[in-house]
């Protein structure tokens, strides 16, 4: 409530009505109360905007300290890679020469040792690694990295629950955020509870002197805290830009921000019933003032319901199971209580400053967002219609998602896809598990990538995908609208000397991309790497099929004894009584189908039109031109190419080829029959017996292959004790990624937060950082 002149004066000026209507705040004179002269004098209401002013502080002080760390790791990186890019150079013009005087390593087929350099005299390694500490680390800065790394990757246990449905016992895991992100929303909690309640006083001696400071500091807060909370939930936001983090992993802090805000709001709320204004005469001086005959609270009831309603419905829980609504819901009810903050503020000190910073930061993003989509873009073939896109089913039930598209995308990135053919209003994000490269091209043009998402699917969205698969063919394609890409990593693989990759099940999507770009650089003399340790669980080797393309690529064309892939197979097959895999339920959706029908048969008609424009554009008049362009169209546009698989080459790692050349050579698709026949060897020693298959959950079977590095073991991987052993070959820079389910990620998070030890500790080779990247499971 704002604060009331009329104290001890009958009367008062007009303009100081004018006065207290416009800055809500009590001119002192000599016949005001001696309590009203003490309490303005501890903490005038003309200085209150100051508290909004402490939120900022605190916000940037974290923003500066984040955009430090990640300058100097970007910096850092980015002189490793041109470093050893310049010493890659230096090494092939002072290597032996390649003739058949020149004796190679018999395992590798290459020489490890400059025996005869050209120009010069031998390197000397101690100099170049002494080089190398001086200007791309520093020492104390890591060992602090470091030390917090060992406090904030412990991850908290994962809590296991048995609920029991319809007579079927479903295990769920609850897992809770990083201790990093406790810390800082305890932190910044710790920081709004003091800063309100410690300056004196919290009320007013009477109701009559004005609104209890107590409530005006907790609002002013809150109102400062809209323009982060708003920029931390944008897909399209600074943040991201400058500390490359992204928008998924800043929507955890949106979302506590959102319940800090709600904290406050509640503060701000409840001094007002503890000395309500109808008390002590403070009704009729509010009247007197205030011409309004609605409830004398309505215009904080009204920002308070939609601020709850926000935070209630965003729970874990309730958004899991309501997610469409969720959607549907959020921004609609967002965009009602920034409204009701404006007519609740009513312009009072600086709240409405921090309002109109957040409608700001809102539009910007919205507007940048643009950039973002597919189908925005005149320039190209998909504007306001889409890409093109074909679903494939892939074994264990998997849907595939191929979109050729223009759209660039680093590895790792993820999009919001949405098929109106299948359904109209959901959005989705998933992750591509594709390499946007020369290396990889699209059957639909040179300027064209294949965009490649694969998923399981559960229920909603992706259930009606496999269902749409399954009803209509592997022949029929739909449009697909794209929202991004978005995310990735905040670090290249290609800084580190070793990378070791987990995944679970179908968190090897986050994976593929980043095996294929990174393999790539490596051969390019790009890399820094020099060992790469992937480690896949699944339940059944039939999920080896997703990508076994890429994992061909990645083992014959990643330079000799360099990637080391080990899969575990975890659990049986699923089967009928008739010995058949089981097929999902496929319920019947006559009306709705019949609408995203024709919803897609009409984006199909524009993109028909539209390529019909063009074909008679290109043949100029010519008719048996434009006959012969119409039937390339019908070839090109009835559905899209199946997958090329690539032949093994003539003969892998020769002298012929040369170091950092990745060259993947492309075939026609008639040639696909005879590559799919070939047995692609995952280091199976053979298929198991019906005794293996019973002892798989207890005991690993001795299937490694020393030779390849690539094997296959039954059972579950022993995360910490396979860490254990490879950390002895760790270089100077590991990096860890996982992604899978919250028990892999807690093993391998405990595991990483105890290596932290011998980097702050000093420990042996010199070891400057371990670092951890852990993938969203959902994602």
């Amino acid at each position: 409530m704002p604060q009331l002149p009329r104290l001890l004066e009958h009367s008062i000026p007009a303009q100081t009505l004018h006065s207290l209507v416009e800055r809500v705040r009590i001119p002192v004179t000599s016949s005001s109360s001696p309590d009203l002269k003490a309490a303005v004098q501890q903490d005038p209401w003309s200085k209150s905007g100051k508290y909004a002013l402490g939120w900022v502080y605190f916000s940037i002080i974290l923003l500066v300290f984040t955009i430090a760390i990640h300058l100097y790791h970007w910096m850092s990186d980015r002189i490793r890679r041109a470093t050893y890019k310049e010493e890659a150079a230096k090494s092939s013009a002072t290597s032996s020469p390649d003739d058949d005087y020149e004796m190679a390593n018999m395992p590798t087929n290459n020489s490890t040792h400059m025996f005869f350099p050209r120009h010069g005299p031998i390197p000397r390694q101690q100099q170049q690694q002494q080089e190398e500490e001086t200007f791309l680390s520093f020492t104390p800065l890591n060992r602090l990295i470091a030390l917090l790394r060992y406090f904030f990757y412990r991850p908290l246990p994962v809590l296991r629950i048995r609920a029991v449905r319809s007579l079927r016992i479903r295990k769920r895991e609850i897992s809770f955020p990083s201790p990093g992100v406790i810390v800082l929303v305890a932190v910044a909690l710790v920081f709004v509870t003091l800063y309100c309640f410690i300056p004196q006083p919290l009320y007013y001696a009477s109701i009559q002197f004005g609104s209890p400071p107590l409530a005006i500091r907790a609002g002013m807060l809150a109102v400062a805290m809209m323009p982060w909370i708003v920029a931390l939930s944008m897909k399209a936001n600074l943040v991201t830009l400058l500390t490359g983090i992204g928008h998924e992993r800043l929507n955890v802090l949106h979302r506590w921000g959102g319940y800090i805000c709600l904290f406050l709001s509640l503060i701000h709320t409840i001094p007002f019933y503890v000395t309500p204004v109808w008390d002590q005469g403070g009704l009729v001086i509010f009247k007197g003032f205030f011409q309004d005959h609605s409830y004398i609270y309505a215009t904080g009831v009204a920002s308070l319901v939609p601020l709850i309603f926000l935070c209630v419905h965003s729970l874990p829980f309730l958004r899991a199971r309501m997610y469409e609504l969720f959607v549907a819901l959020h921004v609609p009810v967002s965009i009602v209580f920034v409204g009701m903050l404006f007519w609740h503020c009513h312009n009072y000190l600086t709240s409405w400053n921090y309002l109109w910073a957040t409608v700001a930061i809102w539009l910007t993003s919205y507007i940048v967002r643009i950039y973002f989509l597919n189908w925005t873009n005149p320039w190209r073939m998909s504007w306001l219609i889409g890409e093109e896109a074909a679903v494939t089913i892939l074994p264990e039930n998997a849907v595939k998602v191929t979109i050729p598209s223009q759209v660039k995308w680093r590895p790792g990135q993820y999009v919001y896809l949405r098929m109106p053919g299948i359904s109209i209003f959901e959005n989705h994000p998933f992750t591509l598990a594709s390499l946007c490269s020369e290396d990889f091209p699209s059957d639909y043009g040179e300027k064209y990538r294949d965009m490649i998402l694969v998923f399981r699917p559960f229920g909603g969205f992706t259930r009606k995908v496999l269902n749409a698969a399954m009803d209509n063919g592997p022949n029929h394609t739909y449009r697909a609208f794209i929202d991004g890409p978005y995310g990735g990593m905040q670090r290249e693989l290609a800084s580190f000397d070793t990378v070791v990759l987990f995944a679970g099940g179908s968190g090897i999507t986050a994976i593929v991309s980043h095996l294929l770009d990174l393999i790539k650089k490596m051969r390019d003399s790009k890399a820094v790497t020099k060992q790469v340790h992937v480690v896949w669980a699944l339940k059944r080797p039939e999920t080896m099929e997703w990508f076994k393309e890429e994992l061909r690529i990645c083992r014959e064309f990643a330079p000799p004894e360099t990637v080391h892939c080990q899969f575990f197979i975890t659990g049986a097959k699923r089967v009928g009584p008739n010995g058949f895999p089981l097929p999902p339920p496929s319920p019947s959706r006559p009306v709705s189908d019949m609408v995203h029908g024709k919803i897609d048969k009409a984006f199909h008609g524009i993109a028909s039109k539209r390529n019909s424009a063009l074909i008679r554009e290109e043949a100029g008049g010519d008719v048996e031109k434009e006959k012969e362009l119409r039937r390339e169209n019908e070839d090109g546009i009835s559905a899209l190419p199946a997958p090329t698989f690539l032949p093994p080459p003539k003969k892998a790692h020769t002298r012929a080829n040369k170091p950092g050349n990745l060259s993947i050579p492309s075939i026609n698709t008639n040639q696909q029959c005879s590559s799919n026949n070939k047995s692609f060897d995952f280091g199976f020693p053979s298929t198991p017996t019906m005794l293996q298959k019973n002892l798989m959950r207890f005991a690993f079977l001795p299937t490694a292959n020393k030779k390849t590095g690539w094997h296959t073991e039954y059972g579950r991987p022993d995360i910490p004790f396979m860490l254990k052993g490879l950390e002895r070959e760790f270089g100077k820079r590991t990096c860890v990624f996982v992604c899978g389910p919250p028990s892999m990620r807690v093993d391998v998070q405990g595991c990483v937060a105890r290596m932290q030890q011998k980097v702050w500790g000093g420990g042996e080779n010199g070891r400057e950082e371990v670092y951890l990247h852990t993938e969203n499971y959902a994602i």
